[in-house]
């Protein structure tokens, strides 16, 4: 089974997948005309305005820190080492450059989804499954993305996560691994029961403080090893151009792993962040395409840069040759270079060299919990936003049929018997139910299973949601750079951008047309 699963990875991140993200990075950047440099100064701005006319949905702050929660994860500190030991330090270098293509790529998804959301209740909901139907007017395959997104996130992702916070767990505070999954269960349980209220506010207070926590911490770390930076920074762009003397024969590995595990922790383009963008309350959807953008360069650049730099300086990293599987680089620590060591035990070596290791090991558990806890509560609201939809549609479908049949009855009592079927919440709530039953169940999972198996189900998982998510939003970019353009219009007339669908041309933008 395990190796099925790693043959299936292996086709979905074939080089077509990640020649396509750089290519789309590239697009998004120069049809946006670098709006990643050029709206810098907006974008941290933004951050902190809030639509308070505005019932529906939550802030720009709570959706930035939702989505970041899904991005400052597992990934920038055990996903990192994995990129580091397969592509060698290079990799890290192709991470930034996918993190800085990729803030235009999340520019886009977050417009276009902020374009076509949907009010739900007292919730706003959106993503790709919407901006697919609605957009392309492609439901067969809006349906095939929610149906890959509610699989994925409830099932595929979460295991990753709670895999690493029991092995950080079981190495540090010697807990056995069956124990940390039913605590995260639990946890994850009640937090999930309050929806996307609760999970935002948890993630708007938690995911800044680990953050900049972790990077104050690898700081210092970088500050006592001070004369090795330069020559780590060296050794990045040597290996990741194929200059470098001993490893330039792995390029090619280089970029992939680079590009694997950046879009794996950034998700530009990945078709995740886009569900939370389009629960912000804003005017117009060029403000959360940004707040959006410079999410990425927070995850990569900061907090994925931060531990890259530490395993370097303090040579706790190994480099292994992709065919022969020989090491090219091993660690000062021989223990990190046996069989069976976790990849969070680099991180955590890392730390211990100013810690010691009994401190370093505690520090990254806690710092390891926290990051990968947030993550798996926006993979739970991803899933629960796809699975709604599916409802909904699967609903509007049976209505449409159920109302020809009683158009044709013509009967006060049908008539009453299809708003008893069809105008109750219950079926959604029983659903919704189901999943969160999954879904609990899954991270429980994820921290029984070996980590290489729950890896490939995650990358297997990101790399479907994909290929979907950016052809679609490559087929939809006039309107992501038509509304850019009427948000610097608006800008340069003096005024606080609003959006108008109709007078930009733009249809089936349902939520905007009744804001009229």
């Amino acid at each position: 089974m395990d190796k099925i699963i790693t043959l299936i990875n292996e086709c979905v991140w074939s080089w077509p997948l990640v020649g396509l993200c750089l290519l789309g990075g590239l697009y998004f950047t120069f049809g946006t005309r670098f709006v990643q440099i050029r709206h810098l100064g907006e974008m941290v701005r933004l951050l902190f305005k809030n639509d308070r006319s505005k019932k529906e949905g939550i802030s720009s702050f709570q959706a930035f820190a939702l989505a970041l929660s899904g991005r400052v994860g597992t990934g920038n500190i055990v996903g990192v080492a994995i990129a580091i030991c397969f592509g060698g330090p290079g990799a890290i270098v192709w991470m930034w450059i996918i993190a800085f293509f990729g803030a235009g790529t999340a520019y886009a998804e977050a417009c276009l989804s902020q374009i076509y959301k949907e009010r739900h209740g007292n919730q706003l909901r959106g993503g790709p499954a919407y901006y697919i139907e609605k957009g392309l007017n492609s439901p067969w395959l809006a349906v095939i993305f929610a149906v890959l997104t509610v699989l994925a996130c409830a099932l595929c992702l979460p295991p990753v996560h709670s895999n690493s916070i029991a092995a950080a767990f079981s190495k540090t505070f010697h807990i056995e691994p069956w124990l940390v999954g039913i605590i995260v269960s639990a946890i994850i349980a009640i937090v999930v029961l309050g929806g996307v209220k609760r999970i935002s506010k948890v993630a708007e207070i938690v995911t800044p403080f680990m953050a900049i926590t972790y990077i104050i911490l690898s700081i210092v770390v970088l500050i006592a090893n001070a004369s090795a930076v330069p020559g780590a920074l060296m050794e990045m762009l040597s290996c990741a151009f194929g200059t470098h003397q001993a490893l330039g024969g792995i390029i090619g590995s280089a970029i992939a792993w680079g590009v694997k595990r950046g879009i794996y922790s950034n998700e530009a383009g990945q078709g995740t962040a886009p569900i939370v963008a389009a629960a912000a309350k804003v005017d117009h959807p060029v403000k959360q395409g940004l707040v959006q953008g410079f999410s990425v360069y927070v995850d990569t650049l900061l907090v994925c840069t931060a531990t890259a730099l530490m395993l370097l300086v303090t040579h706790c990293y190994n480099v292994v040759d992709p065919v022969t599987g020989d090491y090219l680089v091993q660690a000062t620590d021989q223990s990190l270079s046996k069989p069976g060591v976790e990849y969070v035990e680099y991180t955590i070596a890392a730390l211990s060299t100013l810690l010691g290791k009994g401190w370093g090991g505690i520090v990254i558990s806690i710092t390891l919990f926290f990051f990968a806890f947030t993550t798996i509560m926006a993979y739970y609201y991803y899933a629960e936003t796809n699975l709604v939809y599916l409802f909904l549609r699967i609903k509007e479908r049976r209505r449409r049929i159920m109302g020809k049949y009683f158009d044709m009855k013509d009967s006060r009592q049908n008539l009453r018997r299809e708003v008893a079927i069809f105008g109750d919440d219950r079926g959604e709530k029983i659903v919704v139910t189901v999943l969160r039953v999954l879904f609990v169940g899954a991270v429980m999972f994820g921290s029984l299973k070996e980590a290489k198996t729950i890896w490939d189900l995650g990358d297997t998982g990101v790399g479907m949601m994909a290929w979907i998510n950016i052809i679609a939003i490559l087929l939809l970019s006039p309107k992501a750079f038509k509304i850019l353009k009427d948000y610097e219009r608006q800008k340069k007339q003096g005024r606080n951008p609003k959006f108008d669908p109709h007078e930009l041309g733009i249809k089936n933008a349902d939520f905007w047309e009744e804001e009229q």
